[in-house]
């Protein structure tokens, strides 16, 4: 893009189109010791949104027991008070909040979350 002078802005939805919007502009400014926080969460409400496209994905599947969602690399996070959840859901997840493992079990559903794994060592 050197070269082009003022006229730099009629270029930039071509490359937009072929690099995507994070092209231009920077994601902000981070010391070296920063830790940015890269856990993917999800509430409960978009969760029951998106049970069908889940099935289609293969991520989900309906059986006798409820709906079983395998969102293992996910937080699960309760969305509000006043929504309740409708269908009876087993979901296999990383973390979850206190709130959601309760809305959760008062439906009857079954929150598993993954654990990881800490040895320890007895110094021998």
């Amino acid at each position: 893009m050197a070269g082009t002078g003022k006229r730099a802005d009629q270029k930039k939805t071509l490359v937009t189109k072929l690099y995507g919007h994070g092209y231009f502009g920077k994601r902000g400014i981070t010391s070296k010791r920063t830790w940015e926080d890269k856990r993917h969460r999800i509430n409960l409400e978009d969760v029951e949104l998106n049970i069908e496209s889940f099935v289609k994905r293969g991520i989900a599947k309906k059986t006798e027991k409820g709906i079983e969602i395998d969102l293992s690399d996910y937080k699960i996070l309760d969305s509000s008070k006043e929504y309740a959840l409708k269908n009876k859901l087993i979901i296999k997840a990383k973390e979850a909040s206190k709130s959601a493992i309760e809305k959760i079990r008062r439906t009857g559903g079954e929150i598993l979350l993954l654990k990881k794994k800490v040895e320890i060592n007895d110094g021998n």
